[in-house]
């Protein structure tokens, strides 16, 4: 069976979109040219004709009870369950993964619950008969990346919204893919950028929302975490060793939307605001090919990758926006350095940086003392943290950011409400690494970032975290005990 499993994802690595058929869409082609006229010139970007729906602000009919199909169930996917059973109005109604013993390890989870899913695993494509079924609202997507798109783009052909972990796509193709699916189908794509939830991003998103920076002028973001250790695990780290040879493939910033989301909805990017270009710039791999070497001499195994040509070490990448404000998003994941994922807002009055840690805010030379920061957290904590902050925190995943995205999407489907990461979001924030990759190649040059809301970013409406609409939705606290 583990042997299926890594057949299977090879095979839609090389594919790519391939899984997906006669379905998919023709006016996928490639975005930009992989080389520049000159030195800091902008690659031309292709025309994908007239937007087919503005998913931007769309509120599809409500749910009163959520069906959930969950498709991947190895590293991310039992956790969701674990938290997604907790919310009142949903109904798990299957389990899939290509292991069986991995389903029926999730399906413990859900003992002592009233949710009896189905299950399904043992073939390459069983994941398409639950996407398939008539009693099904919502496809939870918590797969290896290459198997993010080719999923919810067939989902979403089978009428069910989907919500994907991240990045929601590998390559421009994809990332238009998704737009153009969503669009036609009407079917909400949310990438799960939980970060966007964290407790003190969205305290900055509110306080930029009620003024407290001034206008935006720069914002940083990061996923700097040391995975050397478990990407090159092959006991108990990723399945058939897929995260490591994406590393040992490409050379970007591979994993930009966890610090990048927060940014952007402190920009309004997509609503507002948007990328105009992006350079990017890797340093060599100083650990990676080491590591591969090292561990080669006592287990063949590493042999594979001792001629990989791995990844930079750290990856800066630049964006400027239609409006004239920075972004800065860094990636390493292979140094020994302790976790950052930087959040830093930068504007005319005023400044807040997350990491290192403790969270400062600063409206001058000196940051604020500890008893201002209580006064600014009492001021500016967002509704949605007053309301479930507290049960996230004691349900966790990631320290309760996972519980607030779960909860705020399962109450926006349940109440008809535009969702707070639309499919714009989702390709916009995934385009940053393949674009990086080819920025890299051509000597940091920089790359033109295509325009997915093909313009209906200019009017399309700021994401709304007042929860004046909504926040219907329970939470069964019990079942924890």
């Amino acid at each position: 069976m583990k042997n299926n499993r890594r057949n299977f994802i090879r095979s839609v690595s090389i594919a790519g979109i391939g899984v997906v058929g006669a379905n998919a869409l023709v006016s996928c082609k490639n975005e930009s040219s992989s080389s520049a006229t000159g030195a800091g010139t902008a690659t031309s970007v292709k025309d994908y004709g007239k937007q087919i729906f503005n998913m931007s602000g769309y509120a599809a009919p409500a749910l009163e009870t959520v069906r959930v199909g969950f498709i991947g169930l190895g590293m991310r996917g039992p956790a969701a369950v674990g938290r997604i059973r907790l919310i009142e109005g949903v109904e798990i109604k299957g389990l899939c993964d290509l292991v069986p013993e991995k389903v029926e390890k999730a399906k413990k989870i859900l003992e002592d619950t009233t949710h009896t899913p189905d299950t399904y695993s043992g073939s390459e494509e069983v994941w398409k008969e639950m996407c398939d079924r008539d009693d099904i609202d919502l496809i939870y997507i918590a797969t290896p990346w290459a198997l993010h798109t080719p999923m919810a783009v067939y989902a979403m052909e089978a009428g069910k919204h989907v919500a994907v972990e991240v990045p929601a796509a590998k390559t421009i193709d994809e990332c238009w893919q998704l737009v153009e699916t969503s669009e036609k189908t009407k079917k909400h794509c949310m990438m799960l950028e939980n970060c966007c939830y964290d407790f003190f991003e969205l305290l900055t998103l509110n306080m930029a929302r009620q003024g407290f920076f001034g206008d935006i002028i720069h914002g940083e973001g990061a996923y700097i975490h040391d995975l050397v250790g478990l990407n090159f695990n092959k006991e108990t780290g990723y399945e058939d060793m897929w995260r490591l040879k994406e590393n040992a493939t490409r050379n970007g910033s591979l994993y930009p939307t966890h610090g990048l989301g927060p940014i952007c909805q402190v920009m309004n990017i997509n609503r507002g605001d948007n990328m105009d270009y992006l350079t990017s710039l890797s340093t060599n791999d100083f650990t990676m090919h080491q590591k591969a070497v090292e561990l080669a001499k006592e287990d063949s195994f590493f042999q594979e990758y001792t001629d990989a040509a791995f990844r930079g070490n750290m990856n800066t990448t630049l964006v400027k926006t239609k409006k004239g404000k920075s972004i800065m998003i860094q990636h390493d994941v292979s140094s020994p350095r302790p976790y950052s994922r930087i959040h830093l807002v930068s504007g005319t009055k005023g400044i807040a940086r997350k990491w290192p840690e403790p969270s400062r805010v600063a409206t001058g030379h000196s940051w604020f003392t500890e008893e201002e920061m209580k006064a600014l957290e009492e001021q500016y904590t967002p509704k949605i943290v007053k309301k479930v902050g507290e049960m996230a925190k004691k349900v966790g995943g990631h320290g309760g950011m996972d519980f607030m995205m779960d909860w705020r999407l399962i109450d926006c489907l349940r109440n008809g409400l535009p969702l707070d990461q639309d499919v714009y979001d989702a390709a916009l924030w995934s385009a940053v690494a393949p674009l990086s990759e080819q920025s890299v190649a051509n000597r940091s040059q920089s790359i033109d970032v295509p325009d997915f809301t093909r313009g209906s970013w200019e009017s399309n409406a700021p994401v709304d975290i007042s929860l004046e609409k909504g926040a219907t939705t329970g939470v069964n606290m019990s079942v924890l005990g």
